[in-house]
């Protein structure tokens, strides 16, 4: 995730493609900020001769310069409203297509990305980084554009009402800039560490959160926050960093155009009482630079919201900036009538964080399923049986020999194409904040209500009719209000009713009682007669499903034939039956 830094023109600029159609409205808003200060820089210009003219005796001029005034400062409140209607609503605009974009790329990012990322981290950009780049371009940018350009304006027209006292004021003012600069290098440092420690404190509640039953049946809720507790006091003092590094320029923001202006003024009063400069024109010295106190006052502020913001837009970078390494082919192939021949030619794969001089998990498997066989994969725990899983609808890519789909590498399909041949059951499964039937018909959306049923049927998920809205009842986050084994009862359903041609299950009955998972099996049996499928089997029962058994050994396929052939054949094959059986009558005790 590290990245040599840029500045902070460079990275802010990256957000135009995004904030295009919003930049007209925007500039509008900062021409009309623009305009309001201006409107509030004329108004020492008539004071003066106000003033000149009240000292001389003449009190004609009173009435309308008032009225004048008064006008300057109506039109200045109406552009500044008029400013904050320009600006607030596209910003909302630019927010929301960052948002979509960054989901979409969450999406299409392998899953070895999701590996190496927390979930928190991720979470924070695409809410709170964005949140805040939306009031950075609504607010920070309009205002710090328009107060930097008003500031030198009125730097400008203090030396047209004399130059030695504009002079006086700018050399005096020269150290908020140098000031400027130092705060940069700090601010922008602490800023990012707070916005990444608040990401790992997200991370931190979303685990706790989701593992609340373990922590609960561990009694270590006092460890848990005790550990949030320790993150929290990390963002904490880097929080108070912050607010110190703001607070010590805010200090140099006020006290030095005091002094400035302090400065300038005694010179002033004594060009006065010499007669080199009217009344009228120290008046209206003094009252543009009380004009200008906001923009330079307002400089701490923006500053650090500009470079909150830069952190912010370099955080949401780093994640589109993320190369996609499984991507669609420029010309794809297309099986358009799958017969359901899958096969694994020389396939290796090694994970990214695995030590360079150790062999990949899948270590050169080729195999190969006929259309219609059902195939078990067995091995010990560590073997790679469900890393091989993931590897046929490209979760992971493989590093070298091919995964084929009826003669056709999977990596000339689309993503898509490839996984509607192909449907997955995970061991552990997932179920999404949605009904029922939502969850079930995930992977065919426009699947018949026929459809729908006959999933249920053979995942024996028939308690879905018992819920209080039947298969329209709201599953609750991941499920966890259903028990591990209806958890995976909706996903072996969710499998089916896809339809596909080749069915993958990595281990998709381990959490079922004895009884419910013969009903499954056996309905499944109608099922494998038309698929093709790959079963990842931990127990011998699902070993019996398949007509034929591949065994796993250190990434490599040892064996493969029926049950009773690899029995006589393979030693290492009788050691991993009998290992099963025995975690299979020790489940039962325990059931």
């Amino acid at each position: 995730m590290s990245q040599k830094p840029k500045g902070s023109f460079r990275t802010l600029w990256r957000l135009l493609p995004y904030a295009k159609s919003a930049v007209p409205r925007l500039m509008l808003g900062i021409v009309a900020a623009i305009a309001a200060h201006m409107f509030a820089l004329a108004i020492p210009q008539f004071l003066r001769d106000l003033v000149n003219s009240l000292v001389s005796g003449g009190l004609d001029a009173l009435i309308p310069a008032v009225l004048l005034i008064l006008g300057l400062g109506f039109a200045e409140a109406m552009f500044v409203l008029l400013r904050r209607w320009l600006v607030l609503m596209p910003g909302t605009f630019v927010e929301a297509r960052m948002r979509n974009t960054i989901y979409a790329k969450l999406q299409d990012l392998p899953v070895a990305f999701h590996d190496r990322w927390p979930s928190g981290q991720l979470i924070s950009r695409a809410i709170s980084d964005l949140n805040l780049i939306r009031r950075w371009l609504s607010f920070g940018l309009v205002l710090l554009t328009a107060n930097l350009i008003t500031l030198i304006v009125g730097l400008a027209l203090l030396f047209t009402f004399n130059f030695w006292l504009g002079l006086i004021f700018t050399i005096a003012s020269v150290p908020i800039w140098l000031i400027g600069f130092k705060f940069e290098s700090q601010y922008g440092t602490i800023a990012r560490l707070s916005q990444d420690q608040a990401g790992d404190l997200a991370t931190r509640v979303e685990e706790a959160v989701h593992g609340v039953r373990v922590l609960k049946a561990f009694g270590r809720g006092d460890f848990a926050s005790n550990q949030f507790s320790k993150q929290a006091r990390e963002l904490f003092n880097t929080q108070i960093l912050k607010a110190r590094a703001v607070a010590n320029i805010w200090l140099y923001l006020i006290l030095i155009p005091e002094l400035a202006l302090g400065l300038a003024l005694l010179a002033g009063v004594i060009l006065a009482a010499n007669g080199e400069i009217s009344v009228g024109t120290l008046v209206a010295f003094v009252a543009t630079a009380m004009v200008l106190r906001w923009p330079t006052e307002s400089l701490g502020f923006l500053l650090g919201f500009t470079l909150e913001a830069k952190s912010a837009t370099t955080r949401f970078f780093e994640v589109m900036d993320e190369p996609d390494l499984i991507r669609d082919p420029e010309s794809p192939k297309s099986v358009a009538h799958p017969n359901g021949v899958l096969e694994f030619r020389d396939v290796r794969f090694k994970y990214q964080d695995a030590p360079a001089n150790q062999p990949g998990i899948i270590d050169g498997v080729t195999l190969r399923l006929e259309p219609g066989e059902s195939v078990a994969l067995i091995g010990i725990t560590g073997s790679g049986k469900t890393t091989l899983t993931a590897l046929t609808t490209r979760l992971y890519e493989v590093d070298s020999g091919a995964i084929l789909i009826d003669g056709v590498d999977i990596r000339d399909m689309t993503r898509s194409e490839l996984r509607t041949h192909i449907a997955m059951a995970f061991e552990d499964a997932t179920l999404f904040s949605s009904s029922v039937r939502e969850n079930v018909l995930l992977g065919d959306p426009d699947a018949t209500e026929a459809d729908f049923k006959q999933a249920i049927d053979i995942a024996q998920a028939h308690f879905v009719y018992d819920l209080p809205n039947g298969v329209d009842t709201l599953i609750g986050e991941e499920g966890l209000s259903l028990s591990g084994g209806q958890r995976q009862r909706l996903a072996l359903a969710r499998a089916v009713a896809a339809k596909p041609r080749i069915l993958v299950l990595d281990d998709p009955l381990s959490a079922l009682d004895v009884d419910t998972e013969a009903m499954v099996e056996d309905a499944l049996r109608h099922v494998l007669k038309s698929t093709t499928a790959l079963i990842v089997a931990h127990r011998p029962s699902t070993v019996m499903l398949a007509d034929k058994v591949a065994l796993m050994e250190n990434g490599k396929i040892t064996g493969f034939g029926t049950h009773q052939e690899l029995l006589k054949s393979s030693a290492h094959y009788r050691y991993v039956i009998s290992s099963l059986e025995e975690e299979t009558k020790a489940r039962e005790v325990n059931l």
